[in-house]
């Protein structure tokens, strides 16, 4: 096939089609550099359409598999050759677990590598379908079933990629017949016959997909047989274990909490703070025996440099100021914030709309009031710094200090609320008198080895469940939404005013700042999402508490008398093992600042500005393909303007040849294109004859005299150009 606008289309949608088999990849798997396997499988296709010869290809592949399996998993530079002899030792033990099956001995470079020579295969494959066979229905197929099924049976949602796969291979087998025909009754590939085939085959395409989008859906005709597989999967095992799998990460619904999820190290920030802070996004305050839901909702806008009334610290509680800066990395409209905060700035004018019900800061345009996700912002915030004496200070709801209503908030629970959890909250809180005291109490009863953190062995409540009580008397289970919901109710139970919270821990550290030593960078990704508890204290106002095996958020507490004696505190369970939290790096160690500078760092940059630009480099592409695009299809109207200027200044009569040549390949740019069994001659009567003139035979004649002699009488150009341009400047018109 020739590398034409054609054959460029069709191998750009067989690109698109394997591409949608890499999609899922990076939300089902914890395979990560998602984008390099596309890269090379980008660099597979468009060497195969330059036509390179093998062994360059072959030199090509080879080097950018090294290049990436070096950035993947060694930190010795590409050119430090002790990382490949190492990978090389290696292949003989990986081989051999190959053979033996022992799939879980297999080293993550050789995986790694056996994912590259796959891609390289199917691309392989894909070319021969589409330049020798013709045919890529059976592919087309496939990657249909592959990604229906992911869309049935996992996490994946194939709503646009079931879109796309059809649009590209109804596109590419239209055009595959359309090229089938034409060799099957050796018909003219001319412009006009393609596009008598490519319009209707277009309009075909986009009027399949516009009535399939807005078309009526009728409901299922049979029942849903995934329910019954997955309940079939489970094999007799406790009702609602394993019986989905969510992907961690922020989200708004929380009515039904349970279930399994894996882990995504996807970046959501970064913060430029003096030390940790645990993150806030919102807090709800009605539990429904599932999960939890806003109990009402009461948004009002302020603008973004007003002091912000969340969360108000009371005047009683010693702070000190602090700020932050936020660089984001993913388009969230919403504010991430610290307790106690008090400022945001933004680099634009925005308007924050604060729903105090929830305490969420949605980040609206001041133009138009649409959402809008900032880049960066700072933050003033205040950090509290309680007293163990004043918290200790209550010891019941007092009315002066705490109206019915927001105790009665504060403090519901569903009516089906098994006893037992009540009376576990009392068994445990028995010898405490003050709320402070019991709500330590519970907070260390989740820390005891009874519980168990886990992010795959969680249950979801059955019908007649209760979340907390499954958790507390059941499974003992979970991961943060089991035990800050689990204390929260607790608490509730025994009349203390608590509120569950989201937002993210705290993340892990990179470095220190450039601008400011005393600042510390901390990357925090949706593996840090989290979820905790605030307790009501009246003179202290919400205070934090961390229920979850393994979690530490550091409140400051100052546990001194008045008098500077020690104060009684409670004995604290042993830390377990943290699972997820991520941990500060040695601050002598210098691997940050290597880190920093590594080709790692610089392809995270890379990929963060693709990340948060993706939108408007998309636009650019689009506009540069189709300026180019257009371009080329007007190529006859330009291009002989090119010629005209590069052979007016020539006087050898040598050019002849080079321009006759040319002249042909416009003539058939042109549409007038010389058949293989058609002499010079014959073409250029049937030129003259289009064009009502004899000015091609004369310029063939002195082409051929030029072609066999190899010598023409001076002066022959300077009187041939003439007839060679006039007729360029016919294929113009």
């Amino acid at each position: 096939m020739k590398r034409d606008f054609q054959s460029f289309l069709l191998y750009l949608l067989g690109f698109l089609l394997l591409w949608e088999w890499l999609r899922p990849v990076e939300q089902l798997t914890t395979t990560e550099h998602i984008e390099m396997f596309v890269i090379f499988i980008l660099i597979s296709f468009a060497a195969s359409f330059l036509r390179l010869k093998w062994i360059w290809q072959t030199i090509l592949k080879i080097w950018f598999i090294l290049f990436s399996l070096n950035m993947f998993h060694y930190e010795e530079g590409f050119f430090q050759f002790s990382w490949l002899s190492s990978f090389f030792s290696n292949l003989t033990t990986d081989f051999s677990m190959l053979v033996a099956r022992n799939w879980t001995g297999i080293s993550n470079e050789f995986r790694t590598f056996l994912f590259f020579i796959l891609l390289w295969l199917m691309v392989y494959l894909v070319n021969y379908w589409l330049l020798n066979r013709k045919r890529i229905f059976i592919f087309f197929f496939m990657t249909l079933i592959y990604i229906t099924v992911l869309d049935t049976f996992t996490l994946y949602s194939a709503r646009t990629a079931i879109v796309r796969t059809v649009v590209v291979g109804f596109a590419v087998m239209g055009m595959l017949t359309y090229y089938r025909i034409l060799a099957k009754e050796k018909v003219n590939t001319d412009s006009l016959n393609t596009r008598k085939w490519m319009r209707p085959l277009v309009l075909m395409i986009a009027f399949s997909v516009i009535v399939g989008i807005v078309a009526p859906k009728f409901e299922p005709i049979w029942p849903d047989p995934v329910p019954y597989l997955k309940a079939a999967g489970n094999k007799g095992g406790e009702e609602g274990i394993g019986t989905g799998v969510a992907k961690v990460g922020y989200g708004t619904d929380d009515s039904r909490l349970g279930g399994p999820f894996i882990g995504d190290d996807s970046i959501v920030f970064r913060s430029e703070a003096g030390e940790k802070n645990y993150w806030k996004v919102e807090t709800k305050d009605h539990y429904t025996g599932k999960g939890w839901i806003p109990s009402s909702s009461t948004p009002y806008r302020i603008s973004g440099d007003d002091l912000i009334p969340v969360s108000s610290i009371p005047p009683t509680v010693e702070t000190r100021n602090e700020s932050a800066s936020l660089f984001m990395f993913m388009d969230y409209n919403h504010l991430i914030y610290p307790a106690g905060i008090q400022r945001v700035q933004f680099e634009r004018n925005y308007i924050l709309e604060i729903d105090s019900t929830m305490e969420k800061l949605s980040i609206l345009s001041s133009f138009d009031s649409s959402p809008i996700a900032p880049d960066s912002y700072s933050i003033e915030y205040k950090i509290p710094e309680y007293k163990a004496a004043d918290l200790r200070e209550t010891t019941a709801a007092d009315p002066e200090q705490i109206n019915a209503e927001f105790l009665a908030r504060y403090t519901q629970l569903p009516d089906n609320l098994p006893d037992r959890v009540k009376e576990l909250a009392e068994s445990i809180t028995e010898e405490e008198t003050n709320w402070f005291d019991k709500a330590k109490a519970v907070e260390r009863h989740f820390g005891g080895s009874g519980f168990t953190y886990s992010q795959t062995d969680v249950a979801v409540p059955g019908e007649n469940d209760d979340y907390v009580d499954q958790f507390l008397f059941e499974t003992k289970i979970g991961y943060c939404d089991n035990f800050s919901t689990s204390m929260a109710v607790m608490l509730r139970s025994l009349g203390i005013p608590t509120r569950w919270v989201k937002g993210y821990t705290g993340g892990e550290f990179l470095e220190y700042s450039e601008d400011d030593s005393s600042k510390r960078i901390y990357e925090v990704t949706n593996n840090n999402a989290h979820s905790w508890v605030e307790v009501y204290f009246p003179n202290q106002g919400w205070v934090p508490f961390e229920p979850t095996k393994g979690f530490t958020n550091e409140v400051s507490i100052d546990f001194t008398n008045e008098d500077g004696t020690p104060a009684a505190t409670e004995t604290t369970a042993p830390p377990a093992p943290k699972p997820q939290q991520d941990l500060e790096e040695n601050t002598d160690s210098s691997k940050g600042t290597d880190k920093s500078l590594s080709f790692s760092s610089f392809w995270l940059s890379i990929k963060t500005f693709f990340n948060k630009n993706w939108k408007l480099m998309l636009l650019i592409f689009g506009i540069i393909v189709g300026a180019v695009g257009l371009v080329y299809r007007l190529r006859g109207k330009w291009i002989p303007h090119l010629y005209l200027l590069q052979f007016r200044l020539r006087k050898k009569d040598e050019n002849i040849g080079k321009a006759y040549l040319v002249l042909l390949d416009q003539l058939e740019r042109y549409g007038l294109k010389r058949n293989e069994d058609q002499t010079l001659r014959n073409y250029a009567r049937f030129i003259d004859t289009f064009f009502a003139s004899r000015e091609m035979s004369k310029l063939t004649d002195r082409y051929e005299q030029y072609l066999y002699h190899q010598k023409l009488p001076e002066g022959s150009w300077k009187d041939s150009r003439e007839l060679w341009e006039n007729l360029i400047k016919k294929t113009m018109a």
